[in-house]
């Protein structure tokens, strides 16, 4: 985790904690670079983090201060109307979009937000369900962990349940129990990147996929599926897979794995592998587009951030937050289950892709 980020998550728990107050400023950017020992630059991209949660506000002029959202949640924290968010992350890549969307919707029906990450592993996923249970949230918005594996923390999840708790979950579901989610077509992402690659001449083409989610297991039926409908066979040395450990293994992998078998396209599982994956790339003096064309996922600031602008496929973000928020609240209000939402992903060009002389 990035210092900025770990100052942002201390600053985060203070307001939490009310350490800061409603509406009080927090500490000036010389203050807090004193106490965090870092530069003005990593103190200001911490309060623009927290600034774009809605947890503080900038007034011209005269400094930060808590916001007021957070006030609204407070409130609602006391009359227990508490709805309890597990995400894998929290204050990286899409997350933070994602939970600026429940929380703004939250806040609005006037539910507070219990905010809890697992970095995708199961002791931490049971220790934040079991907080869970403690705080008696009346609702769960959560993102799986590994959700293509088997999971030891089904029961809780079945208890849960049985306490009549409504429980969405986002990006992905545990197929075992069959809860409603909010997601993209993963699928359908995969197919639209493979394919919009070999309708570019494209005909080598790797795919580099998170195998312990459920996502990437779905954008590699949508890669083998535009491969079979483009009539364009593919060999084992044309997928790679990764799991949350081994994603820096499988990077290292990956850019030998271009060279020895000359791919000209790349489908990455995220933006995030993508831009790493670039600059690994062009470290070797291999060139984007000319020499490789990659394409990412989820349409992330990351995309947009380096060098060479991504074409990717995009992610809802926001709006998959607001629309969490708002089944959650419809589930408690009304007393029923709500169907699940599932969008459809769209392709975004940019200059990462070339086309192929025919």
């Amino acid at each position: 985790m990035a210092k900025y980020q770990q100052i942002a998550d201390d600053l985060r728990q203070k307001i939490n904690l009310q350490v800061f107050k409603m509406n009080e400023a927090i500490p000036s950017e010389f203050q807090l670079q004193k106490q965090y020992e870092v530069s003005r630059h990593t103190i200001r991209q911490a309060i623009s983090l927290l600034v774009n949660e809605g947890y503080l506000r900038k007034e011209k002029g005269s400094g930060t201060y808590v916001d007021n959202v957070f006030k609204q949640e407070v409130r609602a924290f006391e009359e227990n109307k508490t709805i309890g968010v597990i995400t894998t992350y929290v204050s990286d890549y899409i997350f933070p979009t994602i939970i600026r969307g429940i929380e703004k919707t939250l806040s609005e029906n006037g539910y507070s937000l219990l905010l809890s990450s697992t970095n995708n592993n199961y002791q931490q996923e049971k220790d934040c369900l079991e907080k869970m249970m403690q705080q008696n949230v009346q609702g769960l918005i959560i993102e799986p962990t590994k959700s293509n594996q088997y999971n030891p923390n089904l029961a809780l999840y079945t208890q849960l349940r049985d306490q009549g708790v409504p429980i969405v979950m986002i990006n992905a579901t545990y197929e075992e129990l069959s809860i409603p989610r909010i997601s993209v077509n993963d699928e359908l992402g995969g197919f639209l990147a493979t394919d919009y690659l070999m309708k570019q001449n494209h005909r080598n083409i790797l795919l580099i996929t998170k195998i312990d989610d459920l996502q990437g297991k779905y954008r590699m039926k949508g890669f083998i599926r535009a491969s079979e409908e483009n009539k364009i066979m593919f060999k084992s040395e044309n997928i790679m897979t990764y799991t949350t450990e081994t994603k820096n293994e499988i990077l290292k992998q990956a850019v030998e794995q271009i060279g020895t078998y000359h791919f000209t396209g790349v489908v990455c599982y995220n933006d995030e592998f993508a831009s790493e994956l670039s600059q690994k790339l062009i470290e070797k003096n291999i060139s984007i587009p000319d020499d490789i064309s990659i394409i990412g996922n989820d349409n992330s600031t990351l995309g947009k951030m380096g060098s060479i602008a991504l074409t990717t496929l995009d992610h809802p973000k926001e709006a998959l937050g607001v629309d969490a928020a708002n089944w959650i609240v419809k589930s408690i209000q009304s007393e029923s289950i709500q169907d699940d939402i599932t969008y459809t992903p769209k392709l975004i060009e940019r200059s990462s892709v070339k086309k192929i002389n025919s």
